[in-house]
């Protein structure tokens, strides 16, 4: 009969594969890329919210804002992230640009 020590002071040994490391740097590159698309949604909903209605550049601040907010919803779908009532919530996307992107609004 031979003795073998508990696991307790076994010495584990953690070998990383080429597959995990890959997997590792996607996963850290989505949330990267879905960090800066968010960034980005701020930065032009507070540029749409500070304008006027009546400014001759509200279209193209309001197209702007649709462009980012469609490509950070398309990110989120990458992401495996497919409620857009959080985001729409979240960061108080203005219905003229819900209606650029065809999206219906959150139900109140």
């Amino acid at each position: 009969m031979s003795l073998r020590p508990p696991n307790l002071f076994a010495v584990k040994t953690h070998v990383e594969t080429g597959q995990q490391v890959l997997d590792e740097e996607i996963l850290a590159e989505q949330a990267s890329a879905l960090g800066r698309a968010g960034a980005g949604v701020e930065k032009a909903l507070k540029k749409l919210w500070a304008c006027d209605a009546e400014d001759e550049a509200r279209p193209a601040l309001v197209q702007d804002a649709a462009d980012k907010v469609y490509g950070f919803l398309i990110q989120r779908e990458l992401c495996g992230l497919r409620d857009r009532r959080e985001v729409i919530s979240a960061y108080g996307i203005p219905g003229e640009v819900l209606a650029r992107l065809g999206v219906a609004g959150p139900k109140k």
